[in-house]
């Protein structure tokens, strides 16, 4: 079984590529280097709108403890560094997590 903790915050045009660089640059070395285990990677998602840009992230753990132990018991909560914050001009103020079922590949 894998979770997918999936999480949507928005910048503004002008915005986003910073907030694009601070996500690969700072944000998720900082993740990958607290070693947690469980923790498989992370999917960044990016869609230019008329007047903002809306971005997706996609963790994927082994487990909910997994999540617990990355975020804390209040896991739900989003994770956004201030570095991020000050680029963002809306975020999900929690994240959802999904229990995958089938992930299917083409050959």
């Amino acid at each position: 079984m894998a979770i997918k903790r999936i999480w949507h915050g928005w910048t503004t045009l002008e915005n986003a590529d910073a907030y694009e660089h601070i996500l690969n640059s700072e944000v998720f070395p900082s993740i990958e280097a607290k070693a947690i285990p469980g923790y498989h990677g992370i999917e960044l998602l990016r869609r230019d709108l008329d007047d903002e840009v809306e971005f997706i992230t996609i963790m994927t753990f082994d487990s909910i403890q997994n999540v617990i132990n990355f975020q804390g018991e209040d896991y739900q909560r989003c994770y956004v560094p201030d570095a991020a914050q000050a680029v963002l001009k809306r975020w999900d103020r929690t994240s959802a997590h999904f229990e995958l079922k089938t992930a299917r590949t083409s050959t």
